[in-house]
């Protein structure tokens, strides 16, 4: 019996630490905008601990869409994602384990801001996790898959074409 026991308890262990999951990763948020307009409305409508959630919730979400439910699953290994708020040109851009986002664009954005930023935040964490096909992978495709998650989460921006309005294919 103490045998069965021991085997099961080795068992329970080694599943545990193979089979962990996506909670092994680590999430970072720094806000070097200081107090500038994109700064201060991060801090004040978004915040340290709904990145974090978001960060969280988005790496989760893109698990699921790609069947990848436990970190051994995923053919990129990443043990921390941090996000940078600064001030800065275009929207948000990732690199590597990074997500850098434009303070400068949540300032002048008009709506729902943590929607938005949601939304960026689900496109940018797609970015983190995807194989590109060792380089590879054309752009397009990188972007309409990052765009496909962001559309599936239910967070499609409000600032996108909307299904039959594009002038070409690629456009709503």
């Amino acid at each position: 019996m103490a045998k069965h026991m021991l085997l099961l308890s080795s068992l329970v262990i080694l599943s545990t630490i193979i089979c962990h999951g996506i909670d092994a990763v680590d999430f970072f948020v720094t806000n070097n905008a200081g107090n500038s307009a994109g700064g201060v409305r991060f801090s004040g409508e978004i915040g340290l601990n709904y990145s974090r959630r978001t960060l969280a919730s988005a790496t989760e979400f893109i698990g699921k869409i790609f069947q990848q439910t436990t970190l051994a699953d995923w053919k990129k290994s990443v043990g921390n994602v941090t996000l940078i708020i600064e001030n800065g040109e275009g929207v948000a851009f990732s690199s590597k384990n990074k997500i850098h986002l434009n303070a400068n664009y949540l300032a002048e954005f008009d709506g729902n801001v943590s929607w938005e930023f949601s939304g960026l935040i689900y496109l940018e964490m797609t970015h983190i996790w995807q194989w590109k096909g060792k380089g590879q992978a054309p752009g397009g495709l990188i972007e309409g898959i990052a765009g496909f998650v962001r559309l599936k989460s239910g967070l499609a921006s409000s600032l996108w074409v909307r299904s039959g309005e594009g002038d070409r294919w690629d456009q709503g």
